[in-house]
């Protein structure tokens, strides 16, 4: 249980916790903080589970996360705060000011303060591989997909093989559709 691994290495708790799940594990997540630390949600991908949404899973992570207690915060000085870029363009209207962090971000990654840590790297054609490695959860880092990579060979079919007699008998049945 990472809680108990945590507090190993952090034995007063943290000042930030990261969650890109949501669900059961928010109240996990603020019981790590310290005084006056910050529970961010960033993400919900506890909410896909398998191949497909799960209403159910969606349920349970809203259900979840919805038993915070604002006084429970209050109290313990801990604040939680989300992140969601698509609202934040879309419908929050907020483009000029993801382009200025972008741009910010960009920096630090072009004088090396920040190294994002990569899993693998895809060519386009293959993206729903990379798509699937990442939804069963069997990735560290980020997948990136590379328009200079070729994509990978996909396994042949053997042909079939036909025996003479199957070979005289579909010749007889293309020429009688004849």
């Amino acid at each position: 249980d990472y809680p108990q691994e945590v507090r190993k290495l952090s034995p007063e708790g943290v000042d930030i916790f990261l969650d890109c799940l949501c669900g059961e594990d928010a109240n996990k997540g603020i019981s790590l903080l310290k005084p006056m630390g910050k529970y961010i949600l960033y993400g919900s991908s506890s909410i896909v589970t398998g191949e497909t949404k799960s209403f159910f899973s969606f349920a349970k992570s809203w259900w979840q996360v919805d038993k915070i207690s604002p006084i429970k915060l209050y109290d313990e000085n801990k604040t939680i705060a989300g992140f969601q870029l698509r609202h934040l363009l879309h419908k929050q209207g907020q483009h000029q000011y993801v382009k200025e962090i972008m741009n910010k971000l960009i920096k630090l990654y072009s004088d090396g303060k920040i190294r994002p840590c990569i899993d693998s790297a895809w060519a386009f054609e293959d993206v729903g591989e990379a798509m699937q490695k990442m939804q069963d959860r069997k990735n560290i880092g980020k997948i990136i997909l590379d328009p200079t990579l070729e994509p990978k060979p996909k396994p042949v079919s053997p042909a079939r093989i036909h025996t003479t007699s199957q070979c005289s008998e579909d010749k007889e049945n293309t020429e009688d559709q004849q």
